[in-house]
């Protein structure tokens, strides 16, 4: 399975954005699916996950701020993101949660987010 993410784009910050990662074939079989962000000169980090079950799980510098959903019918991850703050600039990639997988498929090429007045 490849993931083809879209829907970054320049936004102020308190502004809300809504990302959008479709794979190349069925997520059904996919328990964990997460959202990951890399900024510039840091590593890549963890954002948000979902199960097939639906349970959720995000880093606590999103908490209670972006929300991720899943629509397997669709292949289609998403991450809406609101109240959003300069620090969220980065690129942001989708991918398999590694808590559930024993590897990470190839990365997309993902998509940037900037929050900047």
């Amino acid at each position: 399975v490849q993931f083809v993410e879209s829907g970054g784009g320049l936004v102020q910050p308190g502004g809300s954005l809504r990302l959008s990662c479709v794979a190349s074939k069925s997520i059904s079989s996919l328990y964990g699916v997460a959202w990951y962000r890399q900024a510039p000169d840091k590593a890549r980090e963890f954002v948000a996950s979902i199960t097939l079950a639906t349970t959720t799980n995000y880093a606590d510098s999103v908490k209670g701020r972006f929300t991720i959903a899943r629509s397997n019918g669709d292949r289609t991850v998403y991450l809406h993101m609101q109240s959003l703050r300069p620090d969220d600039t980065a690129i942001y990639y989708c991918n398999v949660d590694r808590a559930y997988h024993d590897h990470y498929v190839p990365w997309g090429q993902g998509t940037q987010v900037t929050v900047s007045s």
